[in-house]
């Protein structure tokens, strides 16, 4: 009601700068609205004062997306998540329909997406798309802000969250801190959010009408929607987020590391026979372990074994073939110190059960490449001959014996059928009973 002559409705009557330039150039290190004014200063004198050009750069981040109003300095952070919606995938040869999961990451000063499928979520996919996110990237940021996904975080806190150690020993390898977002805070990861929402519009909007075969085929599709996405010019800032990563975000990133070989992490202990186990298959350590708590690491090529920090053993991981691996050097040459568990000690503990009992643990170690091998074996059946009379894993080990069963199930198996067939034959009449019993053990099948 009161505008003064000659100045238009909405016009400023001072010269303002480009305000989307100074939104790119504030993600700059270094740069502070002080820093910014100055300059805007220098080329007009006659300009806003310092707390009005604040007001105004303040007014022009709130009209831009939510996710521009967080101030995120170019290389500091990366944020991580799945797409809480899917990507059908076809089985060419039965036709069936498997959901494939989508990864997005988004740099937090320049908005440059990377997003790719993966069949699951586990620890293996989760930080295989992590590596392939750094080498889309060319480069490291200084955190991740990962949701508090089980395959990176065991345990979510504010203070000291607990980290999955595969996930950790990941971060260490390119240098990078791990901060997962608080537990319903939804501002800690807007960013990603915000990549999930455009994964989910321009990626699986736009590839709804198509059908995929493969993995490889759907992530050849994705990437060309990444693209779009990264070559489209953010509104009001008048750029494209590819513009912005290699302008402000590349140079800011540390250098790229080689390529982060997966390694999945364990807690073992040694057995008596100096042997940890991982995926069904035996690896040794120093017999002078036995009884100690190792950490595993183990890869698709190798297995390798720590205790206290030192390596101690190093394996070329097995698939196939015998499920021991044992290096020489690691059995001991008389167990000095173990002689309680040598082949002898336990033949005279089976002894005590009987001489068929004896002659089945004789057999088993015997059947080994070396007796040590055996003696799970050995362990696990006179534990299970501790719940039998004497005469009832005498019979046992007699049929085993005469059959070949010198593996723990096998044996397991002939003492719970010998168990079961009273049961079965009770209703017959006795003289059938007697008649039966005459068989053996082995008889009822």
């Amino acid at each position: 009601m009161f505008a003064r002559s000659g100045a238009l409705s909405g016009a400023r009557r001072r010269p303002e700068p480009n305000w989307g330039d100074l939104v790119v150039e504030l993600k700059k290190p270094g740069v502070t609205m002080a820093i910014l004014w100055e300059e805007y200063r220098g080329v007009h004198p006659q300009g806003y004062g310092y707390s009005r050009f604040c007001d105004l750069l303040r007014g022009f981040q709130r009209r831009l997306s939510p996710t521009m109003r967080q101030e995120h300095v170019a290389g500091d952070k990366v944020f991580v998540d799945y797409s809480g919606k899917k990507l059908g995938i076809v089985d060419a040869r039965t036709g069936v329909i498997r959901e494939a999961e989508i990864f997005v990451g988004v740099l937090g000063a320049s908005n440059f997406t990377f997003a790719e499928a993966s069949w699951t979520q586990a620890l293996p996919d989760w930080i295989g798309s992590h590596v392939r996110m750094f080498r889309f990237f060319g480069g490291v940021p200084r955190l991740i802000v990962p949701d508090n996904l089980k395959a990176g975080v065991n345990k979510a806190s504010f203070y000291d969250p607990d980290l999955n150690r595969s996930y950790g020993m990941m971060a260490s390898h390119y240098g990078v801190g791990v901060l997962p977002a608080r537990v319903r805070k939804p501002r800690d990861k807007a960013k990603v959010e915000n990549g999930v929402r455009f994964a989910q519009s321009a990626i699986l909007g736009r590839l709804r009408n198509q059908t995929f075969f493969s993995l490889a085929e759907a992530n050849a599709a994705i990437r060309d929607a990444v693209d779009r996405i990264n070559d489209h010019v953010i509104r009001r800032l008048g750029v494209t987020r590819r513009h912005l990563f290699e302008t402000v975000e590349r140079p800011a990133l540390a250098v790229l590391p080689e390529d982060y070989e997966f390694a999945e992490w364990r807690l073992a202990r040694a057995g008596v026979d100096y042997h940890v186990e991982y995926d069904g298959y035996f690896y040794s350590v120093p017999h002078g372990l036995i009884r100690e708590q190792v950490d595993l690491r183990a890869t698709s090529r190798t297995i390798e074994v720590f205790h206290r920090g030192q390596r101690v053993a190093a394996h070329q991981r097995r698939y196939g073939g015998r499920r021991h691996g044992t290096n020489p050097d690691h059995m001991p040459s008389s167990h000095r110190r173990y002689a309680d568990w040598s082949p002898e000690r336990v033949r005279r503990w089976a002894a005590t059960v009987g001489p068929s009992t004896e002659g089945l643990v004789i057999a088993i170690l015997a059947n080994r490449p070396h007796p040590e091998h055996g003696f799970r074996t050995c362990l696990g059946v006179l534990r299970l001959f501790r719940d039998l009379k004497p005469s009832q894993a005498e019979a046992v080990s007699a049929r085993a014996l005469e059959i070949g069963a010198f593996a723990y199930r096998a044996v397991a198996a002939i003492a719970a059928r010998q168990a079961a067939a009273p049961a079965r034959t009770s209703t017959e009449p006795a003289a059938i009973i007697e008649h039966s019993n005459l068989r053996g053990p082995g008889y009822f099948h």
